[in-house]
């Protein structure tokens, strides 16, 4: 039996039909073998979603540029001094990578040479689980332990955890986002110890990095348990930069799955560890969040105290049109989360949900109907049009003509 190789078979649409197999079969000949790896394997062992297909392969980046165009795919050299070519069949990416074994490691990075042993690729990678590959016929070759390791859904370290940790710290993170993505149970103990005797080196990693991890993590099914863990730990508190708030993160994932919405990274962040306006302004700059992930953490800094139920129905609507529908959502699940009320309230679900059933609409009055009533432009007709939205809004949004001219005309007899 070739080395590895194991009497299981992968039984996958993807390898028999599309852009995978024809892949393979330019990289497969010539006394080149290619494989899909990781990823891909593991989803779909795991009855898992695949979106996206890694390739590891004996051939070194020229000649995969040289295969790949022959066939008529874009080669394009995202990586190719550490061996890696991203091919685009039809508007379908693959990362292709030569086999490889670090000579020299720094952190992220590593000084690499290409190679044809497909165990020491395997080697070389961070957990068991991600070391697998799958040839064309289906064929799984599992150099690490992976296999068993799958089967009871246990994220393990390649070799010595303390070692691989002090390659790249940021499978510190990956060890916790995996676990909450894939494992059951508790953490393996050694890679927990590990995790946790390197913790120091957290610092040094970029934060637009730890940012898109810690996302991953926490839009994860088992994120809850995992952050508690990562809590007890020290971690935790290393990466927010503040205290979390453990309660009302796993209440936001309840709340998010009673109101029918899907899990949502920034919106969990915002539970986890914003309660002020001035927490939304640290992780912006703790963890390098884009723009928009800041906006929707600030909203939810500044309003979720001031959004209940209890205030009817107008209230709700008036803060809908303000926020417009995202950030009141966010702002309305936050405020349940944080409430003293079950996943199961009616009251709050039917408040958290009223974007799917009223949309709020466009402010009807326009700068003309002011001007033809005497208004002059300029800051006159700002603030007139500001007070007249405003009692367009408490009047319940009308839309009649009557009723939009006499919400006009008061307001130009009071100015």
């Amino acid at each position: 039996m070739t080395e590895g190789r194991t009497e299981e078979k992968l039984e996958a649409r993807w390898l028999r039909e599309g852009a995978v197999p024809r892949l393979l079969s330019v990289l497969n000949r010539d006394g080149e073998e290619a494989r899909v790896v990781g990823g891909a394997v593991r989803n779909q062992l795991l009855g898992q979603a695949v979106h996206e297909y890694d390739i590891a392969t004996t051939a070194v980046p020229e000649e995969v540029v040289r295969r790949v165009t022959v066939a008529g795919f874009k080669a394009v050299p995202t990586g190719i001094a550490h061996g890696t070519v991203t091919v685009v069949i039809g508007k379908q990416p693959f990362e292709v990578t030569t086999l490889r074994k670090d000579v020299e490691t720094y952190g992220r990075h590593a000084k690499v040479e290409f190679g044809r042993d497909w165990a020491g690729d395997a080697h070389r990678r961070d957990f068991t689980i991600n070391a697998l590959s799958v040839t064309a016929d289906g064929a799984i070759h599992d150099y690490t332990g992976g296999l068993a390791d799958l089967s009871v859904r246990r994220v393990r370290f390649i070799g010595e955890a303390k070692t691989r940790i002090a390659e790249d710290f940021l499978r510190i993170l990956r060890f916790f986002r995996f676990h909450a993505a894939y494992g059951h149970g508790d953490p393996d103990r050694a890679g927990l110890a590990a995790c946790i005797e390197g913790r120091a080196g957290l610092e040094q990693l970029s934060r637009e990095r730890v940012r898109m991890e810690m996302l991953k993590l926490l839009a994860a099914a088992r994120a809850t348990p995992t952050l508690a863990v990562m809590s007890e730990a020290g971690l935790l508190m290393r990466v927010l930069g503040g205290v979390p708030y453990l309660a009302a993160f796993e209440m936001m994932a309840k709340v998010e799955l009673a109101a029918g919405v899907a899990p949502d990274a920034a919106r969990r962040l915002g539970a986890l560890a914003v309660a002020i306006p001035e927490d939304a302004e640290r992780l912006w700059q703790r963890l390098r969040l884009t723009n928009a992930e800041h906006a929707r953490l600030a909203a939810m800094g500044a309003e979720w105290r001031g959004l209940s139920p209890a205030q009817g129905e107008q209230t709700a609507r008036a803060a809908l049109y303000r926020l417009k529908p995202e950030h009141y959502l966010d702002c309305a699940l936050l405020a349940w989360a944080r409430a003293q009320a079950s996943a199961h309230d009616e009251t709050w679900r039917a408040f958290a949900t009223l974007p799917q059933r009223w949309q709020a609409p466009e402010f009807p009055l326009k700068a003309a109907d002011f001007i033809a009533r005497g208004v002059e432009k300029g800051p006159a007709l700002g603030a007139a049009m500001r007070v007249a939205e405003a009692a367009w809004i408490a009047a319940g949004f009308p839309e009649e003509r009557g009723a939009l001219d006499a919400i006009a005309a008061q307001v130009t007899r009071v100015s």
